[in-house]
């Protein structure tokens, strides 16, 4: 994998929370929110979290500022944002990235025994539903009795609810006008044609690309909330639920 410059990684990083505070309203409240349930959830200051999709560590480093005697093991299977991720974060204490696909069951390798819980935000939705169920059920054998999974995502509710969906799509929209009315900057297109274009990173997109990290996403039902409650009951877990929520931002939660 390409290694780059601390300096270079950072700035692109930067980019990166830029481009994901305009696509994502309510971001920080719901990273506020996730570790919250881990720290209350955990029963421990030291636990062991699972970064599932974890990109270049947004959710890690924040994991570790709050809680930093926690380990993080942040896998993914994106080169780009892990190349970004362990150049600017790899001396970081407790954290650990992860060169892992989470469609196969082989991810679980890199772990040195049970977590006290996996989290993941605005990943999972990337794959298809019986992708999904099959990363559910290895969690639950990765999960010690009792761990939380927490996944902060926009889960829509079913389709056949006509007005809820058209509703949590239209609160979005009104955020989303209010928060930037005069539009956005840089989005998530124009980050990755920006990155593209870096000889710093371009090599890496190109992999990327061949590793089809993103495939399927379009259309896929794991956008729905009811796909994964599904699979997660289906996987044994004994409690799931939605902890916080506003319109289709959830962060959903399953006890082990």
């Amino acid at each position: 994998m390409t290694e780059l410059a601390q300096d270079t990684a950072l700035g692109w990083i930067e980019r990166w929370e830029r481009q994901q505070e305009q696509l994502l309203p309510d971001r920080e409240e719901r990273f506020t929110a996730l570790i919250d349930a881990v720290e209350l959830g955990a029963g421990r200051e030291d636990p062991v979290v699972v970064d599932l999709g974890c990109g270049p560590g947004s959710l890690s480093v924040r994991l570790l500022d709050r809680l930093p005697k926690a380990t993080v093991v942040a896998v993914d299977a994106d080169p780009v944002t892990l190349a970004l991720g362990r150049a600017a974060y790899g001396s970081r204490a407790g954290l650990r990235f992860v060169d892992a696909d989470l469609r196969a069951g082989d991810w679980t390798a890199a772990l040195a025994g049970p977590a006290d819980a996996a989290v993941s935000t605005t990943a999972l939705h990337w794959l298809t539903a019986a992708d999904l169920r099959r990363l559910y059920l290895t969690l639950a054998t990765v999960l010690r009795p009792g761990g939380l999974f927490l996944d902060g995502d926009h889960l829509g509710s079913d389709p056949a609810a006509a007005t809820l969906v058209r509703l949590e799509h239209e609160l979005v929209e009104r955020e989303d006008q209010r928060r930037f009315p005069d539009g956005h900057g840089e989005g998530w297109t124009r980050w990755w044609e920006a990155a593209a274009a870096d000889p710093a990173l371009s090599g890496l997109v190109a992999e990327r690309s061949e590793r089809a990290v993103d495939a399927n996403h379009h259309g896929s039902p794991s956008g729905l909330l009811a796909t994964h409650v599904d699979a997660l009951q289906a996987a044994g877990f004994a409690e799931v639920g939605t902890l916080w929520q506003r319109g289709g931002n959830r962060l959903l939660c399953g006890v082990r």
